[in-house]
């Protein structure tokens, strides 16, 4: 099945076009037939007996954005004067900078800003380190933290190559949860190299969000850094997964009129995303949760299991349950799935019990593709944002650290993780709430707030607030 165009793989096309009528129609009807879908006409410029525009693209990828770019310069009356690729535009120079919060215009600001009124604020923090919580960008500022082993679905990249996405994630920290998140991509994937240096990096910071770490490391990276510091430690791909995803069950059984202490879930992957999802549930009241790997169905006693996986064989799967992914599915509510793309069909979705609820979360690809689902899924997600139900860690990590933040909390229990799935999930209201809209959307500025105000109540009921 051939992908959609997308603006992943847009282009902008500056071509200059004869100015006389059907010109332009015979240049949209030339990229209709190139497989490529015409966006947005920003620029125009009219010159005579030529007309400049530059047009977006939507492209399938490199290649295709190629195949076009020559396909319009072939016509008669059309000349390409340059195109470029707007994903690569959009990251010239990274995608985030610094910028200060007062003037330095006189000597009294100087004075105060810098020294010898600084000397003042710093004795405090001396006597009194909390206040560092106070007087410093700590109070709002994120170490976005990775080795580039584990980025997005491209595998070990390492740490210069993962940059862009950790300035992504930094991008997103400020715009939905007003929190300043700064990258960090450390030269080395020794366990014990990337906890020291965090600890070493931790004074600067107000929270740790972890990225990108595959497993089992990152596990062992969390628990410990949790231990060693008295700042909230959050690795995303493990928690931020699993609390959307949970908010997303939560309004999804209001529409097949199931409790969450009824129902089976089985999870397709038992990586790092996959193991916190099944943490959350458990934490939710879910009746049953079974694991698959890539050896089956995980359950306590069976060979090639890290601890992790351990852990969550002897926390599931109490009638210790072996089979395929396919043999687990018979009579399952719902499918989870953070593995790898079209690893089930439509008739593994007929067995499944009544009216199952489907989240393919892998991506690019996902375990099933929404067109194989249709009419036989009540409710289904991906992880991509071209289909209903996106399932987006952007819904939960602003929010949760904007809300750790604010309460001055030292670390993210789950409870907190908890209360932020209900909080998204209340975000899609009664009205709204159909199989097609069971999660806000990701540019629902209203989330993020929503998820604070839950996170820090609950932060504060488990009292895990800096005295």
């Amino acid at each position: 099945m051939q992908n959609a165009p997308t603006a992943a793989f847009s282009i902008t096309l500056k071509i200059s076009l004869d100015n006389v009528p059907g010109t332009l129609g015979r240049f949209a009807a030339a990229i209709g037939e190139a497989g490529g879908n015409i966006a947005a006409i920003p620029g125009f410029e009219a010159k005579g007996p030529t007309v400049v525009r530059a047009i977006d693209v939507h492209c399938r990828s490199e290649e295709h954005a190629e195949t076009i770019a020559a396909a319009v310069d072939a016509l008669d009356g059309v000349t390409v004067l340059e195109w470029w690729d707007r994903t690569y535009k959009l990251h010239e120079g990274g995608k985030i900078e610094v910028l200060a919060l007062c003037s330095v215009a006189d000597a009294d600001d100087l004075a105060m800003a810098y020294t010898p009124g600084v000397a003042r604020v710093c004795m405090s923090i001396h006597e009194d380190e909390s206040l560092a919580h106070q007087y410093t960008i700590k109070k709002n500022t994120v170490a976005i933290v990775s080795d580039g082993s584990a980025v997005l679905g491209l595998g070990n990249i390492g740490p210069s190559a993962a940059m862009p996405v950790m300035e992504g994630k930094a991008l997103l920290f400020k715009e939905f949860g007003g929190v300043d998140g700064f990258p960090i991509c450390l030269d080395t994937q020794d366990t014990e190299e990337i906890i020291e240096t965090v600890i070493r990096l931790a004074p600067t910071f107000g929270g740790i969000n972890l990225e990108d770490i595959a497993a089992p490391a990152c596990f062992e990276i969390e628990e410990r850094l949790k231990a060693a510091l008295d700042i909230p430690v959050f690795h995303d791909d493990q928690h931020g997964t699993a609390v959307v995803a949970l908010a997303a069950l939560n309004n999804s059984l209001k529409l097949v009129d199931k409790k969450m202490g009824d129902i089976s879930v089985v999870i397709s992957g038992m990586g790092a995303a996959g193991v916190a999802c099944g943490k959350i549930l458990l934490d939710a009241g879910v009746g049953e949760v079974v694991g698959v790997d890539s050896t089956g169905a995980v359950y306590s006693g069976r060979d090639r299991l890290n601890e992790a996986k351990r852990w969550f064989a002897e926390n599931t799967n109490k009638d210790r349950k072996a089979g395929t992914l396919q043999e687990m599915l018979h009579g399952a509510d719902v499918f989870m799935g953070v593995s790898a793309p079209n690893l089930i069909d439509a008739s593994d979705l007929r067995n499944m019990a009544k009216d199952p609820i489907v989240f393919a979360m892998a991506n690019p690809d996902p375990e099933i593709r929404p067109e194989q689902a249709d009419g036989l899924a009540a409710v289904m997600a991906t992880g991509r944002s071209d289909f209903p139900n996106q399932i987006n860690n952007v819904l939960a990590f602003p929010g949760i650290f904007r809300g750790a933040l604010d309460a001055n909390a030292h670390s993210v229990t789950e409870n907190m993780k908890v209360a932020a799935a209900s909080a998204i999930a209340e975000c899609v209201s009664d009205a709204e709430l159909h199989p097609g809209y069971v999660v806000p959307s990701v540019f629902d500025h209203s989330v993020a707030p929503a998820v604070a105000v839950a996170v820090a109540d609950a932060a504060v009921a488990d009292g895990v607030i800096r005295d």
